[in-house]
């Protein structure tokens, strides 16, 4: 089995669903992540950073 983004995107987005409801303060912490990683992997979809 391979996993790709399009399979861990939404396990990352359950997970931070739960951690938020559990700890509300996580919040800002868990979004901010989330957007960097987001945009990391896509900036590694254009220019290839990891291979």
């Amino acid at each position: 089995m391979v996993l790709t983004t399009v399979h861990i995107a939404p396990l990352v987005a359950l997970i931070a669903g739960i951690l938020i409801l559990i700890i509300p303060r996580l919040l800002p912490f868990i979004v901010a992540i989330y957007l960097i990683v987001v945009g990391l992997v896509g900036l590694n979809g254009i220019y290839h950073f990891v291979k």
